[in-house]
């Protein structure tokens, strides 16, 4: 029986690692009953939970919790157990509330943190099973069990699986990329929009067209130029003579 029930916790842990990210150590958040619970079946919770995930582990619980126990009296084991884990900030340092609604409350609505939760609370339990990607931890007679995932976690898996939606470890990395590139998550980008630098105009473009002659006078002036050329050669006396010579008889 102790065999089947590791290879069921190695499978689970194995579904919450590929599709929800899960990483040692893994982060057990703990309320009051479970530790009382844990005490009344002489647990020892310290060294069982490692062995039974498999893998380190960093047991915690919240400031919420501890103020409960410390209001019941028939609870004083509980809460000595439960003071020796780490204590998580919470939003209700100032006020505190019950433990219950401060445990639903550090999971954000997706576990962005990846807490696995040990209680012994229905109330919590109920409202765990609401939350995708959530390992419950609970105690059956004189043994840990880590509860199979949730319809909603199975749900959401299918919905990644056939493209529908994404993980939430995929929506953390889309909105880190939006704030790398500056951009809202309604696509626009973030701040002032550039203006146009006001550039100055091409130098070329500047320049005064030069006149052009009209084509009929350049074609006179070349005809200019050759007479002027032939007129030059007869001065000269290069060509035939006007008065030539008479022959001596």
């Amino acid at each position: 029986m102790k065999i089947k029930r590791q290879k069921q916790a190695k499978k689970t842990i194995s579904f919450y690692k590929y599709n929800f990210n899960f990483r040692e150590p893994f982060q057990i958040l703990i309320d009051g009953t479970f530790c009382q619970a844990a005490l009344k079946n002489k647990i020892q919770i310290k060294e069982q939970l490692p062995k039974y995930l498999m893998g380190e582990v960093q047991l915690c619980t919240t400031n919420c919790a501890m103020k409960e126990l410390e209001s019941i009296k028939e609870l004083y084991g509980a809460k000595l157990i439960l003071q020796r884990f780490q204590v998580r900030n919470c939003k209700h340092f100032k006020n505190p509330v019950a433990a219950s609604d401060c445990l639903l409350s550090m999971l954000e609505g997706s576990n962005p943190h990846h807490y696995f939760v040990a209680t012994q609370d229905q109330e919590v339990t109920a409202g765990l099973k609401k939350i995708p990607g959530v390992p419950l931890l609970y105690i059956v007679l004189n043994t840990v069990v880590l509860d199979k995932p949730s319809q909603c976690s199975v749900s959401q898996v299918q919905a990644v699986a056939l493209g529908e939606m994404v993980t939430p470890a995929q929506q953390q990395n889309i909105d880190s990329l939006k704030e790398v590139q500056g951009i809202k998550q309604d696509g626009e980008r973030r701040g002032k929009k550039r203006k146009r630098k006001i550039s100055n105009p091409n130098p070329l473009s500047c320049l005064k067209k030069k006149k052009q002659p009209p084509r009929q006078q350049a074609k006179k002036t070349e005809g200019d130029k050759k007479r002027s050329r032939h007129r030059k050669r007869t001065a000269g006396g290069q060509g035939p003579s006007l008065n030539p010579t008479p022959v001596e008889k």
